[in-house]
């Protein structure tokens, strides 16, 4: 589904435009960085899966440690 370091889209675009997420902490939480401003937000796996649309990008083989 998804990983860390994966590049994803949400259902609804960040204010600056930009609908892009790295995933940069995984866990009971997740942790996700807009591409476009950096800005980083911190939500729940259950409201993450629900907001998420789908994954654009998987992260390289070698990212992932």
């Amino acid at each position: 589904m998804f990983d860390l370091n994966d590049i994803v889209e949400m259902k609804k675009p960040h204010a600056c435009g930009t609908n892009r997420w790295k995933i940069i902490r995984m866990g009971a939480d997740i942790k996700i960085q807009c591409t476009g401003c950096q800005h980083i937000v911190l939500m729940s796996r259950r409201d993450f899966t629900k907001k998420m649309k789908k994954v654009l990008e998987k992260a390289p083989k070698d990212e992932k440690d």
